[in-house]
């Protein structure tokens, strides 16, 4: 997996999250233990080496209370695509 951040310059950063194929089973099945136990949760964690950046990412249930500000997208679009809705 490699995780990296970029800077937007405009106050805003993205995280590009890159997994290998033999880790998203794993991934998947993380998914699903939080989902059937919501007092779960789980992290991915760096190997805290090189110069520094993102040490860790916890995936939780969000709670009732904690307001939505991120929303999930679907698959990229090719050149030229268009998004049929």
């Amino acid at each position: 997996m490699h995780v990296k951040i970029e800077d937007w310059k405009n106050g805003w950063s993205g995280i590009s999250i890159g997994i290998d194929h033999t880790e998203i089973d794993h991934f998947i099945a993380l998914l699903k233990m939080i989902k059937e136990d919501p007092e779960q949760h789980f992290h991915i964690a760096s190997d805290y080496k090189g110069t520094g950046g993102i040490g860790d990412i916890e995936i939780f249930i969000r709670s009732a209370n904690e307001k939505h500000n991120m929303n999930l997208s679907g698959r990229s679009l090719a050149p030229g695509e268009d998004i049929n809705i």
